[in-house]
């Protein structure tokens, strides 16, 4: 591709909030492309959780783009970071996990960013490599790069200012922390979300200091949850987890407002522009129903997370089971033969974790107490509200996509 083509896939869906911004960034990016050597991309991802969601993707796929077109693409945990937490989207401190948890959290983030990106050309690297080695004398010359006010200017900082809530030091110094991954990874490209540009920014104030060309920044909008309000987020319960089965991943997208259908179309998939325009044009000429559309984007994000025939596989058991309001034919079996009568209450079955093919209905006895508790868990097609002793032949569905068989 000329320079022009790659400009245009590295820029498209990108979201600067000022149109100022965006074509420095872009002429900034033109001129390293000018150099023709392959560029140094990275983006950070703080182990805050176990699962990665379809709201990590979009930074993902924008990484993929530069793997694709010959680029050294990071996927850098954030070991240290992870400590503390991105303060960007929080209106109060987020809670501190321990390194065991961040450690187990980052097994799991690289295990599935592999869903995105190919294995063979991403390095992965944890900014605690060099953040646990920092010298105070050296901090302390990093911290003189910055004012306190240029942090209290800060959106979510000055609201919980104004609102006399606690602003921690630590997370003051995030973005600081944050910045020097540019300077220790020589990045000519970050990636990140539109709320990370304060921190992103900071990334080239160090770089500049430490005598290095600034990083161009991208950054990339935050694509709502299930409720089409509020962003995606395990914390929220609007997410849809990168983890899940093609069935639920495909009921979850199918439960999506109309209002977000388009924003998920441009961020979690390849299709053109004169595609989905043509797609919207149907619908609103009758042409198409809106739950046609909804199926197209769902079989499109699942073929690129697992494949083309579990995208199939998965719109059959959608509209089987829930335009049809069959129950699907086939499964998860769970013996009985494999228990005592003891073992055999309902608690006790949902949260096993290994059940056939992988499957995990619940991850602890209180999850399967909340599941009960909100009408979640239906056996033989009956809501239930207690515990409940299991026969062979007892059918059991766990929310809307989750099924299960009790067999001899």
């Amino acid at each position: 591709m000329n320079i022009k083509e790659q400009l245009q896939i590295l820029m498209q869906n990108t979201d600067y909030g000022d149109a100022t911004l965006k074509s420095n960034m872009q002429k900034e990016l033109e001129k390293k492309l000018l150099e023709k050597r392959p560029l140094n991309i990275y983006c950070g991802y703080d182990p805050t959780a176990v699962d990665l969601t379809l709201g990590h993707i979009i930074t993902m796929r924008k990484l993929r783009d530069f793997q694709q077109l010959g680029h050294n693409v990071t996927f850098l945990i954030g070991g240290f970071t992870g400590l503390i937490g991105d303060p960007s989207d929080k209106d109060k401190k987020r809670p501190m996990l321990t390194k065991e948890q961040l450690e187990n959290n980052a097994k799991e983030y690289t295990r599935q960013a592999y869903k995105i990106l190919d294995p063979s050309l991403t390095t992965i690297r944890s900014n605690d490599e060099w953040l646990e080695k920092i010298s105070s004398k050296e901090f302390i010359q990093l911290c003189s790069h910055f004012t306190v006010a240029q942090f209290l200017e800060r959106d979510n900082f000055s609201k919980r200012w104004n609102a006399n809530d606690p602003i921690y030091l630590s997370e003051f110094l995030y973005a600081l922390m944050q910045g020097y991954d540019a300077v220790q990874l020589k990045a000519d490209v970050q990636i990140g979300g539109s709320d990370q540009l304060f921190n992103l920014m900071a990334g080239r104030i160090l770089q500049r200091e430490f005598n290095q060309s600034p990083q161009v920044i991208i950054t990339l909008p935050i694509l709502v949850g299930t409720d089409g309000k509020l962003r995606m987020s395990k914390s929220t319960g609007n997410f849809i987890g990168l983890d899940e089965e093609p069935n639920e991943m495909f009921g979850k997208i199918m439960s999506i407002p109309d209002s977000a259908v388009k924003s998920y179309f441009n961020l979690l998939t390849n299709i053109s522009d004169d595609e989905l325009d043509s797609l919207f044009k149907m619908v609103n000429n009758s042409e198409m129903q809106k739950i046609d559309i909804k199926k197209k984007l769902a079989e499109y994000v699942i073929t690129e997370i697992f494949s083309m025939i579990e995208a199939h596989q998965a719109k059959e058991y959608f509209e089987n089971t829930f335009q049809k309001r069959n129950t699907p034919s086939e499964m998860v079996e769970y013996s009985i033969n494999d228990n005592k009568p003891e073992d055999m209450k309902l608690s006790k079955i949902l949260h096993m974790a290994e059940l056939p093919n992988g499957e995990k209905f619940a991850k602890s006895l209180s999850e399967v107490r909340r599941l009960i508790d909100q009408n979640a868990i239906s056996i033989n097609g009956n809501k239930i509200s207690e515990d409940t002793l299991l026969n062979s032949g007892d059918e059991v569905r766990v929310g809307r996509f989750k099924f299960l068989r009790i067999v001899d």
